[in-house]
């Protein structure tokens, strides 16, 4: 049942990168319904959380793919949760298979860009269901990748288990470095959004926030609630910041002696 289930998922999960909400795919949507059909939701919370922030800057520009979140989610929950590895070592395993999804785009992408004669030809003939059935076989195509990908990654990881942990116990080295480097790569995601999106007006913002997050996180009685005290902190400067811009616009559209100028 957890393979027919997980194998479902993927299915919908691939198609959404593309088309459907866009939404269900990430990592911290993804992750915790992997983890309730294998039976351990709590680490599907924390495996989703993490690999969002590794996966947040990474976008796909043009044809060029950036490592695969949806196969990587799924590979990081079966080796956290069926191989019993911590979560910052399924993590850095997962990157390396994150690639395969990768390949499975790029495929998918291939093989359709061979199609786009029959979805012209349907254009030309005023046949939305020609169009449309260019984009069910597309979808079919790729769902399908994925879910075997999905499949064989459960199959292997669960088998692979007991030889992960021999290995993690007697290579001991090789597995805290990767469980290092999966630790980093969450800063490295949120580096990558930073880059893209961080203007320099914004940089006592950014600064506030991660002291905000260090203090309130040091103390007892706000460490739980850390990331929604620090939101709540955002909404009320970007409430603010919003407020004055209306103000200084309405201010010099307007003009005039009454505006105590």
């Amino acid at each position: 049942m957890q393979v027919v289930l997980l194998a479902i998922v993927t299915f919908i999960f691939a198609i959404d990168q593309f088309s459907l909400t866009e939404l269900l795919y990430r990592p911290i949507i993804a992750c915790p319904i992997i983890g309730a059909i294998l039976g351990d939701v709590k680490t599907g919370l924390v495996v989703g959380g993490t690999y969002e922030l590794m996966m947040v800057g990474n976008m796909p520009v043009g044809g060029a793919q950036p490592p695969n979140a949806v196969l990587g989610g799924v590979v990081a929950m079966i080796f956290a949760v069926k191989s019993q590895l911590p979560v910052d070592q399924a993590l850095g395993l997962a990157v390396v298979f994150s690639l395969f999804g990768q390949y499975a785009v790029t495929l998918t992408f291939t093989f359709m860009s061979g199609m786009m004669a029959r979805a012209d030809k349907a254009a030309a003939e005023a046949n939305p269901k020609g169009i449309t059935q260019v984009n069910l076989i597309s979808m079919c195509f790729l769902g399908t990748l994925f879910a075997i990908l999905a499949v064989a990654a459960y199959v292997g990881g669960e088998a692979a288990g007991n030889a992960l942990n021999a290995f993690s116990e007697s290579a001991s080295w090789f597995m805290g470095g990767l469980g290092v480097a999966g630790g980093m790569m969450r800063y490295v995601g949120f580096a990558v959004l930073l880059k893209i999106m961080l203007a320099d007006d914004m940089w006592g913002i950014y600064l506030a926030g991660f002291a905000a997050a260090a203090l309130l996180g040091n103390v007892d009685a706000t460490s739980g609630a850390t990331l929604l005290l620090c939101a709540f902190i955002g909404v009320a400067i970007a409430i603010y910041d919003y407020t004055m811009n209306v103000k200084i616009k309405s201010i010099t559209t307007s003009g005039g002696d009454d505006d105590g100028i």
